[in-house]
């Protein structure tokens, strides 16, 4: 969780401790969230009209705190995989891309398609589909870095930010994404149109670069 040290005298920051595979924000409340990658893990530090930073101790409630915890989880994780939903993942997305060009590493986004998603679905009920898309995702993050951005772009599409890879070194780490799912209990497949960032992409820019990759894909197949 995060820990507040101190309020800036100049209008209010805070400094704030926390592991580095955390990310955090402010909302137009002027209350910071935290979550982790693989999973939630949520700190809050508010701050209320004087200026003054709540938290630890002289904060809200423990149970007052879960119940912001659940409202953020709620509006930036899909319910169903765990991963980011889309709003909450282009914000992601924005920070990883910048992240890439201040340290000039090379940054791949991969678009993520379930493939006969709507076939399962009809043959064997929304249950097994949500059980494939659940299976899709676990193997999509068990494939790539803890640190590797995933998050639900559509009903049967995910887009995954892959940092410090080439292009070919991401296409075969994808690869493997469709050998673990052929062993699965849920047996399924993925196809992926990939993108690498250029110095002009926007993070829209670039997810549709990347479906349109995927698309020019399938029309050759």
């Amino acid at each position: 969780m995060l820990v507040a040290e101190r309020w800036s005298h100049d209008g209010g920051g805070v400094t704030l401790k926390a592991p580095p595979d955390h990310r955090c924000w402010f909302d137009r409340a002027a209350t910071m969230h935290t979550a982790t990658r693989g999973g939630i893990d949520w700190g809050v530090v508010n701050r209320d009209d004087s200026g003054e930073a709540e938290g630890g101790s002289s904060g809200p409630s423990v149970a007052e705190g879960r119940d912001q915890s659940r409202e953020r989880e709620d509006s930036s994780v899909d319910a169903l995989t765990g991963v980011y939903l889309r709003g909450a993942g282009f914000v992601e997305l924005e920070r990883d891309m910048a992240r890439a060009r201040r340290s000039q590493q090379p940054f791949v986004l991969a678009f993520v398609v379930v493939v006969g998603l709507n076939a399962i679905s009809d043959s064997r009920g929304h249950a097994a589909g949500d059980r494939m898309l659940l299976e899709v995702a676990n193997t999509l993050r068990a494939t790539l870095r803890s640190y590797d951005l995933v998050f639900r772009y559509g009903g049967d599409e995910f887009v995954c930010a892959i940092a410090g890879l080439n292009l070919a070194d991401a296409t075969t780490r994808l690869a493997l994404v469709n050998a673990a799912l052929a062993e699965a209990p849920e047996y399924g497949s993925v196809a992926v149109g990939f993108a690498e960032l250029q110095p002009d992409d926007g993070p829209h820019g670039l997810v549709a670069r990347a479906d349109n990759a995927l698309y020019r894909e399938r029309e050759q197949q």
